[in-house]
């Protein structure tokens, strides 16, 4: 063998006893198997088709949607069954070696091992890359008389898991009073479904607004105003403690945080939907810088401070694009975005995401379709900020059957550039994707304006809510730079 062939045969080979064999194969750990996990097994399995892939798994399931929980519960979908995205058989037909009901329990990053347990099963596993995908559990508020003996009350949940949600699938009853904590997205959806299944519906919220983390309040205030004529809604309140029959709750105490009064809200069912705490303790272990939001810190390539250890999900936290500061991941779509980069990566690929979050985010709710991309109002104080507001139909006002939108527009008061885009009303979402495409491009208002958009009487009017809502902020600019 010439010495050049030798050379190019070391590179590709490993000197064992008295001949060669392959190159060591690439081993990958990744825990969790949410959408985060899940995607990070698929896009590393793309990118090396010979890597060993094991993924551990504490729950029973493989990658299901946990978004799609609220319309499971409500019937939209069939089954809970339905959600799961890639079955147990996907991933071993792509090779992946996946660990249901499996608990990480140790990592020793030193002699890059993981020691997990199946039941009494103790699992020893090498990895060159290992990826959190760890995830977050339900935060649940100082609440008095909400726990006995470590567990929730009867009849009190929250909604994360396919467990919870059967759990609660179980305790509706027609007629039967249901209180929700917590006015965001999910607290909201489940509003629907429990109203849907014909429960007298509260919702409690600690705020003065609902949808505090995606409107701004006066984008909130027509959303509420819908609300109010189907449901009770208390803002600006704090849940304070429960009351309880033999382990069951029976009611809510709430204070007013103005006012200081209190009221009891009867209630049979009491869901708490007021946010994560990511899941980091197995991270901190070996030394994974935590953020400020306390989640593990990554970067664009989903890599943590620690080499060849990636995260993804809930547990992470990244930087907001138009703000630069830190933000909690919770967005579906950003966790499947950092599952394919931390796949690709520790693959031995190249991927980046961009340099930060859009947060582009909708929900649908009473017959409201709602969307907002970049931060609200007040997460934003730092930046001048100029916001113009249009109100509109889906249609020519001469063509039956429009139905109204609301657009908002936040402005860079110095660069024009646009900054954040909410909706309330006709085809939200897709109004707010275009103004996404702004955000990241740093389109301008002036550019933006002019966008020629789509025009057929029973389709659109030929000026669309959106471009309408930047000729708004763009007269408003020009005033203030005269």
């Amino acid at each position: 063998m010439t010495s050049s062939l030798l050379k190019t045969f070391k590179k590709t080979s490993q000197l064992v006893g008295w001949g060669f064999s392959l190159t060591k194969i690439r081993q990958i750990i990744i825990i969790g198997c949410g959408a985060g996990g899940g995607t990070t097994a698929q896009f590393a399995r793309k990118t090396d088709r010979t890597a060993s892939i094991t993924v551990f798994e504490k729950g029973k399931y493989p990658q299901y949607s946990k978004c799609g929980l609220p319309y499971a519960i409500a019937g939209t979908i069939p089954e809970f069954l339905n959600l799961i995205e890639f079955s147990e058989d996907w991933f071993k037909k792509e090779h992946i070696d996946i660990h249901l009901e499996s608990t990480v329990e140790e990592i020793n990053i030193q002699q890059r091992t993981v020691i997990a347990k199946k039941g009494t099963d103790r699992i020893v596993k090498e990895f060159d890359s290992l990826i959190f995908a760890t995830g977050a559990k339900p935060w649940v508020p100082p609440i008095q008389n909400i726990q006995k003996n470590g567990q929730l009350l009867q009849s009190v949940h929250v909604l994360r898991t396919i467990e919870d949600g059967r759990q609660i699938l179980a305790q509706i009853k027609k007629g039967k009073k249901a209180t929700i904590i917590g006015a965001g997205l999910i607290g909201l959806e489940m509003a629907d479904t429990l109203h849907k299944k014909g429960m007298k519906v509260t919702v409690v919220e600690a705020l003065p607004s609902i949808l505090a983390n995606t409107l701004d309040d006066d984008m909130s205030e027509p959303v509420l105003q819908v609300l109010q004529e189907k449901i009770s809604v208390y803002t600006n309140h704090l849940a304070i403690c429960t009351e309880d029959h033999e382990g069951v709750i029976t009611s809510l105490v709430i204070k007013d945080n103005q006012t200081r009064e209190e009221k009891k809200i009867e209630t049979d069912l009491l869901i708490i939907a007021t946010g994560t705490k990511p899941e980091t303790s197995l991270a901190k272990t070996i030394g994974c810088t935590i953020g400020k939001t306390g989640g593990i810190y990554v970067n664009e390539k989903s890599e943590t401070s620690v080499k060849n250890v990636y995260a993804v999900g809930d547990c992470t936290e990244y930087i907001d694009f138009v703000t630069n500061e830190p933000l909690g991941i919770g967005l579906g779509s950003v966790v499947v975005r950092q599952g394919i980069a931390a796949g690709i990566n520790a693959a031995g690929g190249l991927y980046s995401l961009p340099s930060g979050v859009l947060l582009s985010r909708t929900s649908e709710f009473f017959g409201m379709e709602i969307a907002a991309v970049g931060p609200v109002k007040q997460g934003m104080k730092s930046l001048p900020l100029v916001t113009g507001k249009y109100k509109g139909s889906s249609r020519p006002d001469y063509f039956p059957g429009g139905e109204p939108i609301i657009i908002k527009v936040g402005v860079h008061e110095e660069t024009g550039h646009i900054l954040s885009a909410q909706a309330v009303g006709s085809n939200a979402a897709q109004r707010i994707n275009s103004l996404a495409i702004a955000i990241l491009g740093h389109i301008s208002v002036e550019e933006f304006r002019k966008l020629e958009t789509t025009y057929a009487p029973p389709i659109a009017p030929t000026l669309d809510a959106v471009t309408l809502a930047c000729d708004v902020v763009a007269l408003k600019l020009a005033r203030k730079r005269r």
